[in-house]
């Protein structure tokens, strides 16, 4: 597995994760017939975690620096 994902984008996938993972669990949320959409959050996370993405491999992006 090539990395694709730069250092910017790996926070802002673990921030966007955390929230909606949060969102699922519900802390600090409100209780809604939704929170199970927050376990969406799973997938933004693992990319921020192992710095590749299936999806940027697929339409060919890279937000890695360049060394």
């Amino acid at each position: 597995m090539t990395k694709n994902v730069g250092s910017l984008d790996r926070l802002l996938r673990i921030i966007v994760g955390l929230t909606l993972i949060a969102y699922a669990i519900p802390i600090g949320f409100p209780s809604t017939g939704w929170n199970w959409v927050g376990w969406i959050g799973v997938i933004p996370l693992l990319t921020a975690i192992f710095s590749t993405c299936p999806a940027y491999s697929i339409l060919g992006v890279n937000s890695c620096s360049k060394p």
